[in-house]
């Protein structure tokens, strides 16, 4: 079972998230911070994190999984409220694989995690 980590400061989102991933077959964990996140990520690195933009130290986070040992096979998809793309490649430097717009809802991630799950 791939793990997948929602790290975003939003309950709703991750409650959210947690339910329509977990329904998808992902072992879904939850981060309401960046620090909480990546603590998370040096003990037990998942497969796939979601990154919110509005994240205070969303970018650091992504750099900073990026530059652990295993950091480099994690699939990060940064989450972004509309399609900025200064914000967008601000993601993309920081070593963001992918992006997602939010709000999203379950046709949103059904459509990106069941395909990339099958590939990853």
């Amino acid at each position: 079972m791939q793990r997948l980590m929602i790290a975003d400061s939003s309950d709703v989102v991750r409650k959210v998230g947690r339910k329509i991933l977990s329904e998808l077959g992902f072992l879904v964990l939850e981060a309401g911070s960046a620090r909480e996140a990546l603590m998370r990520c040096e003990t037990d690195l998942p497969n796939i994190v979601i990154v919110d933009a509005g994240l205070e130290g969303a970018l650091d986070l992504i750099a900073n999984i990026r530059a652990l040992p295993e950091g480099k096979g994690v699939r990060i998809y940064y989450c972004v409220i509309e399609a900025d793309l200064k914000t967008m490649m601000a993601g993309k430097r920081a070593g963001a694989n992918d992006f997602l717009l939010k709000p999203f809802d379950r046709k949103i991630l059904t459509q990106m995690f069941t395909d990339k799950a099958i590939a990853a």
